[in-house]
């Protein structure tokens, strides 16, 4: 079955980074968009980061533009997402998503940015 697995959240303090990755298996990784995005206490999940299945477009929201990349490997199905100059506001679960006509979520990992 197709499972996104996330790992590297944790604690840190402002100004600190962080690097996501997202183990994808159980499909075509190559073939599939994958997104990035996050949810934080009582607020609607939001995208924060997007790439094209082939790595060579990137998109992101305006909140992280200039301190977060999002890249991807497709050889070793796994995708990233790099936060520098990490905000008490980036404070949320960040979740991997792989689209095609179908898509696919990980369970999360949690990003706390203490002040």
């Amino acid at each position: 079955q197709v499972q996104l697995v996330e790992s590297g959240g944790g604690l840190v303090q402002t100004g600190g980074s962080l690097r996501l990755s997202c183990a994808a298996s159980g499909l075509s990784f190559s073939r599939y968009a994958m997104n990035w995005y996050r949810q934080a206490p009582g607020k609607e999940r939001e995208l924060v980061a997007a790439i094209t299945d082939t790595g060579t477009r990137a998109n992101y929201a305006d909140s992280v533009k200039g301190r977060f990349t999002i890249s991807r490997d497709n050889d070793k199905n796994m995708g990233y997402l790099q936060m520098n100059s990490l905000k008490p506001e980036d404070t949320a679960v960040y979740y991997c998503n792989a689209r095609r006509w179908d898509s696919y979520w990980g369970q999360g990992t949690q990003v706390t940015v203490s002040s």
